[in-house]
């Protein structure tokens, strides 16, 4: 199963939902969205469309390490997971957040335990990190690492969340042949299900151009 979709509605969400079965709630990471913000793309939502919710910045900000803080915003993060019926929750590091032996326990440890909230869970490790070896952190405590799979190629894992930020950064745009090249990779992962997210200035058109690529978006 391919998915393809956008961190955030770069479009009205109506717009949004004529194109795409899958969105990366992003209004979590700072704020939680409104109630009545939640039921209405729950209600405006097409059968069949699915959500994720990034989660707070303050806790990858802390190190992935417990405190109230952290279960405080872990507890309202469930509870919009919830109410749009969200089958993952993704949990971003700080960009400086180094692969210590310290961190590295500590993200494993945190990752475990919030699997009892999440059904499905995704960390994505600073770039600085090995991708094999965050993924491998992850498998150990029943979660999924996100990875750039231009850079660090596919995973077997069962679910494949692939975060694509753009060649350059978040004010580039992929090019003809990335997409090409990402409709290749997506065609050939082996897992279970494969997420393929733009987070980029340009998501709304790109994640468009690798619909166009596969046979079913």
């Amino acid at each position: 199963m391919i998915t393809i979709g956008c961190a955030g509605f770069p479009v009205p969400a109506t717009r949004y939902f004529k194109e795409f079965l899958f969105v990366e709630v992003q209004d979590t990471h700072v704020s939680l969205p409104g109630t009545s913000t939640v039921r209405r793309w729950r209600r405006e939502a097409p059968d069949g469309f699915a959500f994720s919710v990034l989660a707070p910045r303050e806790i990858g900000q802390d190190g992935f390490r417990n405190g109230q803080a952290c279960e405080t915003s872990l507890t309202n993060l469930a509870a919009v997971s919830k109410e749009l019926g969200a089958q993952i929750a993704v949990f971003g590091s700080a960009p400086d957040f180094a692969s210590s032996r310290a961190n590295r326990a500590a993200v494993k440890e945190f990752l475990a335990s919030v699997r009892k909230k999440f059904k499905r869970v995704v960390w994505e490790p600073p770039p600085n990190w090995v991708a094999d070896e965050a993924e491998a952190i992850a498998i150990e405590s029943g979660a999924t690492a996100a990875r750039d799979p231009l850079i660090h190629g596919t995973t077997s894992s069962p679910l494949g969340y692939y975060r694509l930020a753009g060649p350059a950064g978040h004010k580039s745009r992929y090019e003809d042949p990335a997409i090409a090249r990402l409709g290749e990779l997506a065609s050939a992962a082996k897992n279970e299900h494969a997420v393929f997210l733009f987070t980029n200035v340009d998501m709304f058109a790109d994640a468009k151009r690798l619909k166009k690529t596969l046979p079913a978006g």
